[in-house]
């Protein structure tokens, strides 16, 4: 291994994944832990944390794209912050091997490891997928998205083909879980705004496709909110298109199949295709020799402790959040494990780093998690919404409420908290924010241009 970068030599805990658990982890225990003599580093390929359950909000304008981030550096003072990949684990000599952004790998000593690697994105092999489609796991897919739609609406404005002008102004989201539906009824209300400040288009021309798998949407909620949901987005326009699959999606071309019998339904141009058929556990689990599960994540304890196959804790290994196959003794999926959102995250997370300062330093007892899901709050776009708070069913504007209500009240840090309600009330007085920004992909485009050459008249 070539030589390691100069690092703190003491005693560390080492934090793989600085998303909602490796941020709360290491706030919690930054302090405590260098009063101890010892150091807590988090190693992540990007500076910040992003709050995912705010990007449809981001996508569609009402939140302000860095406000949904919190900064590692900001918040994380008495941590050792690494820029970079954790690429292996041998937890039986308590070695990680780190790829840095910038450099050469090398090996990282540890006392205590953090499994916080979250998840990616689950994708299945669909012809023209990777091509085509967007995501929405990150805030860089976010404002590309944003941007895309009302690029895609702006250039439709001024085409005179019909095939052409109807492929741009066509948007397909696949996938009916709360991140699909909260991102096609944002976007679709951002378009509508847009569409209505540009008199060379009208709202009919906007053509808003929803696929989903299941004979169902948002499973979360009862299935008469579900239903409600579903004539909520048909009357606003949007084509709710259950037991159906996206097979095929070469050069734009959408080509779906019905689930039922496999044969083929609709096809038709589309120019935005946005992925959101769910998630799954980072695979860079499978490089450390801890146990893994049939979903791909670690195997680990009520106390939050990574379990080895005879399920006895393994020493100095811990694992929180979506990465993590968490026993949740109130129910949740049909395998008896904790719902990958961040209702469970923020509280395992909390919860792992008491338990892991009372093994370490003898401050405190074990305890073991359990959390009864509170409900499930949803946003469509400015004022509509619906949710299921403590068995309590709300729609519109009551569910549009309690769902900010509780996402900025779980915004990490007071400093976010503040920014993001204080964009709120601004979009309260100016409305929802249709601005494309343009050339992102491209950002010194103007500058070569001008620099280059200009050719003699």
């Amino acid at each position: 291994m070539p030589i390691t970068p100069k690092l703190s030599e003491r005693p560390r805990i080492l934090v793989v994944g600085g998303g909602y658990v490796g941020l709360y982890v290491a706030m919690n225990l930054q302090k405590k832990v260098k009063a101890h003599g010892g150091i807590v580093t988090v190693v992540d390929p990007l500076p910040y944390m992003t709050y995912q359950p705010f990007l449809p909000e981001v996508a569609g304008g009402q939140i302000e794209p860095r406000h949904v981030t919190v900064s590692h550096r900001q918040h994380l003072k008495q941590a050792e912050l690494i820029t970079g990949r954790v690429t292996a684990i041998d937890h039986a000599n308590k070695k990680a091997v780190i790829v840095p952004a910038v450099g050469e790998p090398f090996e990282l000593p540890y006392q205590d490891v953090v499994m916080a690697a979250g998840a990616i994105t689950r994708t299945f092999p669909i012809p023209g997928l990777a091509e085509q489609g967007i995501g929405l796991k990150s805030i860089e897919e976010a404002v590309a998205l944003r941007n895309k739609v009302l690029e895609r609406i702006e250039s439709a404005s001024l085409m005179t083909d019909p095939v052409a002008k109807a492929r741009a102004l066509t948007f397909t989201v696949v996938g009916g879980g709360f991140a699909g539906i909260e991102t096609i009824t944002e976007i679709e209300d951002m378009a509508r705004a847009a569409v209505k400040k540009n008199d060379r288009l009208e709202h009919a021309d906007l053509r808003f496709v929803m696929v989903e798998a299941m004979g169902r949407i948002m499973p979360e909620v009862t299935e008469d909110q579900a239903l409600w949901v579903v004539d909520h987005m048909r009357s606003r326009g949007i084509e709710v298109l259950l037991n159906t699959s996206l097979s095929n999606a070469e050069g734009g071309v959408m080509q779906l199949i019905n689930m039922a019998d496999k044969s083929p339904a609709e096809t038709f141009e589309s120019d935005t295709l946005i992925w959101s058929a769910g998630v799954m556990a980072n695979p860079m689990v499978r490089s450390t020799d801890f146990p893994i599960e049939a979903r791909g994540r670690v195997m680990t304890g009520t106390d939050l402790r990574i379990t080895g196959e005879d399920g006895n804790a393994i020493e100095g290994a811990w694992a929180a959040g979506d990465v993590s196959a968490v026993p949740d003794v109130t129910g949740g999926l049909p395998d008896g494990t904790c719902v990958p959102n961040a209702q469970h995250a923020v509280r395992q997370a909390k919860l792992l780093a008491h338990n892991l300062y009372a093994v370490r330093y003898g401050v405190g007892r074990v305890k073991n998690y359990k959390h009864k899901n509170l409900g499930a709050v949803a946003g469509f776009g400015a004022n509509k919404g619906v949710a299921k708070v403590m068995g309590i069913k709300l729609k519109g504007w009551p569910a549009w409420m309690a769902h900010r209500g509780y996402h900025g009240m779980a915004m990490p840090t007071f400093e976010r908290k503040f920014r993001v309600i204080g964009g709120w009330f601004t979009a309260l007085l100016f409305q929802r924010d249709t601005l494309q920004i343009s050339n992102l992909e491209n950002p010194r485009g103007l500058f070569v241009e001008s620099a280059s050459p200009k050719p003699k008249a």
